[in-house]
């Protein structure tokens, strides 16, 4: 199947009205999206950072891009904490009425082995965990903005990765993700593969939202090979150095390719845009392997939500 030819700034259409927040908008694709959507004149851009100076920075840069009647803010918010993902939520719902867009979008890649402040493996944790309880917590403003709002087209994009093809193991190894020792030890589970699985979790867990919620059009989508800041820090093994030093100087797609398909999958038309689906770019449908294995994601959505009940 042949991609979908797609330019921001011709084939967005107006966001009159709309409310969009994206995690990760700091630098990168994040800010990217950030950059584009703001001149299509929605009515709110929420921006996520960890850092809060990269934050102001990029508010700064995003305002100027907007036009008057976008009101662009910035929320700190730290995916790797539940406490800082309850607290970005909780500030975010008391601030506006509605969401019609949400980004996935925050993530890390091939770090060094950690543990989270909540006790998960660190690229785990930010990459799938605590997207899964900020999508929770903001599911019922979700709801009221499909329910209520005329003409209303919530969408919630996921940004997974075609690395979920390369996960060795064909599946989640759930016993790794919370055991200090073994999520310490590269041996057990490499940097690469911890990035690989989390991206897997992102697409299955797009997948069984998209099941519960029809009201809202939920995508999973890959941006492609581009070269962002997530090439640029410190590598967690040889394997992630090589993919610095190599692959992504030779391979690697500017910023304004990577956010063609998940702009097309916010902003498409709802006809062409199907929940549940995994894009490549751009709007192109490809699933194989570990991404059709409907029982995992029915296991990583019942492991996700037990482990979110611990910490509720």
């Amino acid at each position: 199947m042949a991609g979908i030819t797609f330019s921001p700034s011709k084939d967005i259409p107006s966001l009159s009205g709309r409310v969009i927040l994206i995690t990760g908008a700091n630098t990168g694709l994040g800010k990217e999206y950030a950059l584009n959507l703001v001149k299509h004149r929605p009515a709110e851009v929420w921006l996520t950072a960890r850092d809060d100076a990269k934050g102001q920075a990029a508010l700064s840069d995003v305002k100027g891009q907007a036009s008057p009647e976008t009101k662009v803010s910035l929320l700190n918010l730290d995916l790797s904490s539940f406490a800082s993902v309850k607290a970005t939520a909780d500030a975010f719902i008391r601030s506006t009425t509605r969401l019609d867009i949400l980004f996935l979008n925050a993530g890390m890649m091939g770090c060094p082995p950690a543990v989270s402040v909540d006790g998960y493996e660190i690229q785990f944790a930010t990459n799938h965990l605590g997207h899964a309880l900020l999508l929770k917590l903001l599911t019922p403003l979700l709801s009221k903005t499909a329910e209520t709002v005329p003409a209303a087209d919530v969408r919630v994009v996921s940004l997974s990765s075609v690395g979920y093809k390369h996960v060795t193991s064909g599946t989640i190894q759930f016993d790794t993700l919370q055991d200090a020792a073994k999520i310490l030890d590269p041996n057990v589970v490499s940097p690469v593969q911890r990035y690989t699985q989390s991206k897997l979790a992102n697409l299955l867990y797009a997948q069984e939202f998209a099941k519960r919620h029809p009201q809202f059009t939920t995508v999973s989508v890959d941006p492609g090979a581009v070269t962002t800041e997530l090439f640029s820090r410190e590598p967690g093994d040889e394997q992630m150095k090589m993919l610095q030093t190599v692959l992504a100087p030779k391979h690697g797609k500017p910023l304004v390719e990577g956010v063609k398909n998940p702009l097309w999958a916010a902003t498409a038309s709802s006809e062409l845009v199907q929940s549940g689906k995994f894009y490549e770019p751009v709007g192109k449908e490809a699933l194989e392997g570990a991404g059709l294995n409907t029982a995992l994601a029915k296991t990583l959505w019942e492991w996700t939500e037990e482990e979110l009940r611990k910490h509720s």
